[in-house]
């Protein structure tokens, strides 16, 4: 069976969406050991809380921008709610993006590009917690869809509350 001239000329005319990790770097860390500092009584037993932001910026240079993902993870005691640590960590990437038409950029850089960046981050916040004297926190997998999607959701809302 042979493409017909139509179909050969549908998939010529669809762009081939490039997207290269050109590089990626820890931009800021804090780690702060607060059960080190203060010390806490009783049994420690913890409660993580994570937030994780995006930002996503064009660059000088053509088809290129720059995602940071932000997270910030505070562990307090269940029982008294005693802080135990703080994590904070910005996390970019430098992505060269060809093939994605303009009205979709938004939406690929923030979900596309932090879905490459995650191991990484996971990695670094493992690797922070361990150092820092508590057992390695592997964060469970982002939904950065879902997180983009409330995001929005969240901006429209703010914006009716603005109008009424």
């Amino acid at each position: 069976m042979t493409d017909t001239p139509q179909n050969g000329a549908d998939a010529a005319a669809a762009p081939k969406v490039i997207n290269r990790v050109l590089t990626q770097y820890v931009r800021d860390l804090s780690f702060e050991n607060i059960l080190a500092q203060k010390g806490v009584s009783g049994d420690a037993q913890p409660e993580i809380k994570v937030q994780v932001n995006l930002d996503a910026r064009k660059r000088g240079t053509e088809n290129q921008y720059e995602v940071i993902t932000k997270l910030k993870i505070e562990s307090n005691t269940k029982e008294k709610g005693d802080p135990l640590f703080v994590l904070e960590l910005e996390y970019a990437g430098v992505f060269e993006v060809k093939g994605v038409p303009e009205d979709q950029m938004h939406p690929f850089l923030l979900i596309e590009c932090p879905r490459i960046t995650f191991p990484f981050v996971r990695r670094i916040v493992s690797d922070a917690t361990r150092d820092g004297g508590f057992p390695p926190l592997n964060l469970e997998t982002i939904d950065f869809m879902e997180l983009y999607r409330s995001e929005i959701a969240r901006r429209v809302e703010e914006n009716k509350a603005k109008a009424n």
